[in-house]
């Protein structure tokens, strides 16, 4: 378990809006918890969509937290890191935890709704976990469009988290996931696993929209042989109507309340 190193978080925002009220306050925690720690705060940016992601609300969101007093010790762009990620994957291929997926998106919806049918939670049914390499390297070669999932064993996943306490995940309901588009261009769920593991992060805390992340993360780094670190998942804010806030009816960006005349 990772309690005895020094502590160690990141703030992770994607870089495709302006820095939001609730990342910024996920940010607080995140830098408060180090410093009383005596720990370190790591700023990463994940900007691995590179269709959403804009340089302009990277610096925002530096200027943002800057403003805001929070000052990290470590910074790192998740695009520059895409090398690595790409050797983790070929690791999960060469170990046959991971595996090429050649299903159309026609065949995979025909599949969701037959198990939608028969009252089953949907998932993936498996249809080329088990293709022999020959067949494989036929389809990679003529070029066939693809994705690479990842193995999940049914088992029951469980994890203290730091605010909810004890929670537990069964994987069976999960299928096997799907883990990057291709070996340069790996999902969010792949590439943080990766990128926390070799920041050495202590303490993930995160919005608790993520804690139905947490277990698929888990079975990656199991399966990479990583140390899990703890987890704990903050309550979102809320209107007072209990809905989420959101950009069409609040004013959530950090930037409007700085032009507004709020101290930090």
């Amino acid at each position: 378990m990772t309690s005895t190193k020094k502590v160690k978080v990141r703030f992770a925002p994607s870089p495709t809006g302006p820095l939001h009220l609730g990342s910024a306050r996920t940010a607080l925690f995140n830098w408060v918890f180090a410093k009383a720690n005596k720990g370190k705060f790591v700023l990463r940016v994940e900007d691995t969509d590179t269709e959403r992601s804009k340089p302009e609300f990277e610096e925002d969101i530096k200027e943002g937290l800057s403003w805001l007093g929070l000052t990290w010790d470590e910074y790192y762009k998740q695009s520059e890191r895409s090398g690595i990620h790409k050797e983790y994957l070929e690791k999960l291929l060469g170990e046959g935890k991971a595996y090429y997926c050649f299903c159309k998106k026609d065949e995979l919806e025909a599949q969701r709704q037959a198990m939608l049918t028969q009252g089953l939670a949907p998932k993936y049914a498996g249809t080329c976990r088990n293709l022999s390499e020959e067949e494989t390297g036929k389809r990679l070669d003529k070029g066939d469009p693809h994705v690479l999932r990842f193995k999940v064993a049914e088992m029951k996943i469980e994890f203290k988290d730091m605010i909810r306490g004890n929670i537990s995940f069964d994987t069976s309901i999960m299928g096997d996931m799907v883990v990057a588009r291709d070996l340069d261009n790996p999902l969010y769920n792949f590439a943080v696993v990766v990128d926390d593991a070799l920041n050495e992060i202590t303490h993930v805390i995160r919005g608790e929209d993520h804690i139905s992340n947490t277990p698929r993360q888990i079975l990656i780094m199991n399966a990479l042989g990583f140390d899990v670190p703890i987890f704990g998942h903050l309550p979102l804010i809320l209107n007072p109507d209990k809905s989420k806030l959101s950009k069409r009816k609040n004013p959530t960006s950090i930037a409007y309340y700085q032009r507004m005349g709020f101290f930090p």
